[in-house]
Order: C-alpha cells, then sequence, then structure tokens
C-alpha cells in the first residue's frame, strides 16, 4: 500500500518507533528512485525533513536508524527540503551517526555499518546541494575526523562501500571548500595521507624506490572496487596538489611528489575492468600528473628497460607511449574538445619542455622526418595529421598559426621566441624528399600546390594598376563602413592600425617615402605606393584585417 507525506508527517508526531518504522519502509520503498519533487506535497515534505533528524537524536535500534536514514537521503534530493539538515545540531547529528563527528576526545564509534553507510550518503547529497552545509563542515572540522578514519584503513576492516563514500565525502569537501582543501594539505598532510591511501588501494610492492614492482611484467586490470576508491583518490589529490605545479618545493616534498609520480605511472601501466572505466581512470591520473611540479615528472622515465618496455635513447618509454595513445583516442573521440585535450597536451608539452629524452622521443613520435610533401598536413590518420586539423578546428579555443596571427601579434608573440627550458640545438631531419620539394612548398597549406595561372597575364601595366586600385577601393569601402580595420605589425611584433604600424616603422627606417596615401576610414590611411606596386594577390599577404566589433 501506498503512504504520502502528510501520513508520515502524523505518524512521526506520535513517536511509537514500531510504527514509525513500518510507515518509513513503505516511503522509502515507494520513493527509492525519485529524484524529482512534485510542489504538491512540498510543505508536508518540509515538516518530514524537521521530524526526522528530530527523531533520529533518540537512541533507537540500528534496524530503525538505518530506515530514518534512508527517508533523510530521499528527502535531501529535494533542494526545498534541506534547511533542517543544514544546522549545526542536525549536521552534528548525522556525523555522529557517520563515526567522524571531531571532538577534541577519541571519535565516537558506531558500531552498525549500515548506520554508518547510509549516514554517509545523506552527508555527500547535503553537502553538494547546500552552501551552509559546506561552511558548517568546514567549522564543524569534519574533515579532521575523516582524514582519522581514512587514516586507519590499513588497520581496520571496513567494506568497500564506507570506504568508497568516505573519499566521495571528502572529494566533495575539498572540491567546495578552499580551507578544507588547505587544512587537508597542510595541518592534515593529505599529500602523504592520501597516497599511502592509494598505494593500499592498488596493493603495490616496490621493485625499486620509484619503481612498482609487477610479476613477471605481468599487470592484471585492477578490480573494480578497488578501482572505484582509486578514482575517489586521485580526484582528492587534485584538488589538494592544484597549485603545486607552480611554486617550488624543497627536497623533502620532491620525494614524495616523486612516490606519488612513480604510483600514478604505475596507474597508466594497468587498466580497469572495461574499456571506459579505463579511460576514466587514465583520465584522473592524467590530471593528477599535470598536478606536479615538472622536476619530479622525471619517475615518468625512471623503470629500467626490459624485456617488453618500448626503449628509446636508453630510456623506457612506455609510460610516454602511453600518454600519446591516451592522445589520440580523446582525438578520435573528437568530444569535449577543450575539457578532454587540455590536461594531456600540458602534461605532454610541459614534460617535453623540461626532459631532453621525452622531447626527442615525442618528435620523432608526432613529427617524423617528412616524406609526403603532396598532402596538406591535415590530411591522413597519423597523429601528426590529426593534431594540424585540431589547429585549424571550428573549436577556437584550438586554432592553428595561420589563424592566431592576430591574436600572436596582438600579444608581440609574432617574433616568435623561447620559455626556460632544457633546448636541444636543431638537427637536420629533413629527407630528400623534403629537401627537394621546399622551394616549392605552399607555406600557407604546407604542401606542393599546382602552380596556378598568373592572373594578371597579358595586362598592360595600366590595367594592372587599375585592378590593384579597385582591390584597394573595395578595402576602402569596407574600413569606412566599419566592416574591417586595416591593420599592420610594427616592428615590435605587435598588431597596431595601418597608420600606427607605418608610422612605427618610418620611425625605425630612414628615408622612408610615401608618394601619396589614401583615406581609408576615420583617421587612418594606407600607402598608395605600396598598393599600386603589389598585384592583387600578394596585397593580402602585406595587411590584416580585423572585423569591427
Amino acid at each position: 500500500r501506498s503512504v504520502c507525506a502528510e501520513a508520515v508527517v502524523s505518524t512521526l508526531e506520535s513517536g511509537e518507533q514500531d510504527t514509525v518504522l513500518k510507515v518509513l519502509q513503505v516511503y522509502n520503498q515507494e520513493k527509492s528512485q525519485c529524484f524529482i519533487f512534485e510542489d504538491e506535497e512540498r510543505e508536508e515534505r518540509k515538516k518530514m525533513a524537521q521530524l526526522l533528524i528530530k527523531f533520529l537524536e533518540r537512541e533507537l535500534q540500528p534496524s530503525c536508524q538505518v530506515t530514518c536514514l534512508e527517508s533523510i537521503r530521499i528527502l535531501s534530493r529535494d533542494k526545498h527540503c534541506l534547511d533542517p539538515f543544514t544546522t549545526k545540531e542536525g549536521l552534528k547529528t548525522l556525523s555522529r551517526h557517520t563515526g567522524i563527528d571531531y571532538s577534541e576526545e577519541l571519535i565516537r564509534e558506531v558500531p552498525d555499518l549500515d548506520v554508518i553507510l547510509e549516514s554517509l550518503k545523506c552527508l555527500c547529497n547535503i553537502v553538494f546541494s547546500s552552501a551552509m552545509a559546506q561552511e558548517l563542515t568546514a567549522e564543524g572540522r569534519l574533515v579532521v575526523g575523516l582524514a582519522r578514519r581514512i587514516k586507519l584503513y590499513n588497520e581496520r576492516s571496513l567494506p568497500h562501500d564506507i570506504k568508497f563514500f568516505d573519499l566521495r565525502l571528502l572529494f566533495l569537501l575539498t572540491a567546495l571548500r578552499v580551507d578544507i582543501r588547505q587544512q587537508l594539505a597542510q595541518e592534515l598532510r593529505g599529500i602523504s595521507l592520501m597516497t599511502d591511501t592509494l598505494e593500499l588501494t592498488l596493493g603495490v610492492k616496490w621493485l625499486d624506490p620509484y619503481e612498482v614492482a609487477t610479476e613477471e611484467g605481468l599487470l592484471p586490470p585492477l578490480p573494480r572496487q578497488e578501482t572505484e576508491r582509486a578514482m575517489e583518490i586521485l580526484k582528492v589529490l587534485f584538488n589538494i596538489t592544484f597549485d603545486s605545479s607552480k611554486r617550488e618545493v624543497d627536497e623533502e616534498d620532491a620525494a614524495l611528489y616523486r612516490h606519488l609520480g612513480a604510483l600514478l605511472r604505475h596507474c597508466l601501466m594497468i587498466s580497469a575492468d572495461g574499456e571506459d572505466r579505463t579511460e576514466e581512470f587514465h583520465s584522473h591520473t592524467v590530471n593528477l600528473l599535470g598536478n606536479l611540479p615538472l622536476k619530479c615528472l622525471d619517475v615518468l622515465l625512471t623503470p629500467k628497460v626490459r624485456p617488453g618496455s618500448l626503449e628509446y635513447m636508453g630510456v623506457n618509454m612506455d609510460a610516454v607511449s602511453i600518454l600519446l595513445d591516451f592522445l589520440e583516442r580523446r582525438l578520435d573521440r573528437g568530444h569535449k574538445l577543450k575539457e578532454s585535450l587540455t590536461p594531456v597536451l600540458n602534461l605532454l608539452t610541459e614534460s617535453a619542455r623540461v626532459h631532453r629524452q621525452t622531447r626527442k622521443f615525442l618528435k620523432a613520435r608526432v613529427l617524423p622526418p617528412l616524406r609526403d610533401v603532396r598532402n596538406r598536413p591535415e590530411v591522413g590518420n597519423s597523429l601528426r595529421n590529426k593534431l594540424v586539423r585540431l589547429m585549424t578546428h571550428i573549436d577556437t579555443d584550438y586554432t592553428g598559426y595561420g589563424n592566431a596571427a592576430g591574436l600572436l601579434a596582438a600579444r608581440g608573440l609574432m617574433a616568435g621566441g623561447r620559455e626556460e627550458g632544457e633546448y636541444s640545438e636543431d638537427e637536420d631531419t629533413d629527407t630528400e624528399e623534403y629537401k627537394e620539394a621546399k622551394p616549392n612548398i605552399n607555406p600557407v597549406t604546407g604542401r606542393v600546390e599546382e602552380k596556378l595561372p598568373n592572373p594578371m597575364e597579358g595586362m598592360t601595366e595600366e590595367q594592372k594598376e587599375h585592378e590593384a586600385m579597385k582591390l584597394v577601393n573595395m578595402f576602402d569601402k569596407l574600413s569606412r563602413e566599419k566592416v574591417i580595420q586595416p591593420m599592420g605589425i610594427t616592428p615590435s611584433g605587435n598588431l597596431a592600425p595601418m597608420e600606427n604600424a607605418i608610422r612605427n616603422i618610418a620611425d625605425e627606417r630612414s628615408g622612408w617615402r610615401c608618394a601619396r596615401t589614401l583615406p581609408v576610414g576615420s583617421g587612418s590611411s594606407l600607402t598608395a605606393h605600396h598598393m599600386e606596386h603589389l598585384p592583387p594577390s600578394q596585397l593580402h599577404s602585406h595587411l590584416s584585417f580585423q572585423r569591427s566589433p
């Protein structure tokens, strides 16, 4: 039989434990899959939430506690019913039932595991949905109790579900509160704690300080439950190491990060239960690797070259090769490019910048010696082709040099330059095919183009000048109508309005002479001398045009 919220309220007000248990069991069964609530019984549900949290404070049988908590979990999905659960007293009641209520004394143990689990689920829902709950859990130092229990995983036998929701709650707290993130990282030594927890979850043994031992080179898949917990740990570690790559670390911290990096290398080398789960597991691993200090990424190359390893320049490149394969799968998938590609692209780029062997290996894999000079670089199925296609993708977060010339010029980067890093001298790796075709390769398309007929062939000089002036006039009209603004590159490489660019160049070059100028809009001008002496086919390469807002 069904039961409405009003009937539950009436039963809770009576306070009879056995009757309450029966009514709540029926209600929970009916609403177990309910995630969207109608407005019809909103006030009754609010009243029900108030009575439930108060009822839970009584001395109840474990079965009644679990059923009551199940009802709270269902109601916590309704944002209009959260208020009774987001008070200091309400959160203290729930955290007490999880066994992580922090106090200066010992944490109060809750013997019934089902009560702990159901309370954790409630707290996850409430913390996720309520800013007030997030603030109060920070004030109540709930993270201290959580950290204490996680530290005891090696000594206590807790079921998977409790460990999983411990870690999920810790992830939510560190994701939503900067102060909790800092408290875990610094006061509670969270990086060391979570690295130890990851090591315990993976069940690894060490061959060398930074190399995980394997049985005859075999790496069996990580079981489902361990994979689920490992991913929550990786997410927590990501939150508390977010700024690690941007700051200097001392020797002690560097050793800690290298130890973590070696574990993450192991995570890359193993699979989970199924392709999709493996991809997700590796994604969290790549995200976290991008947070580690750059100098600590050398552990990716630390393991010795063994039979079956991919060796390059005497170094084990298994991990870097897996990262490239991961990148290629993301490129092939083509979904949410910015979110899915940025972490792995950034990781590979930064690794190449500081590690010479990695850089040379990536160059050999991504930019092998070029032999095909007849096809555009974006045509084909090699990793190089796929990356070039990405550079001219319609998603403007990724754009090629040609498309980005204006952006680069605006930042003074047209002249190139290098950041700090361990760079190699340029090497002559051009093939004979490329050297032979190089003078005929179109620098825009990157291939040998068929020679096009000269559109001005057979014209007199007067006709050529007439065509050139027609082009100038068309640019002039677009400029005056504010469709485009003629731009030029200053000597410093910046993009500037044409008259400013010309003035800067004139200041630097003595003997500059302009035969006459043509007006091209509000206060700007183009040099007719140069326009008249360039065929229309070349004018576009000497001017940049910026679309008016």
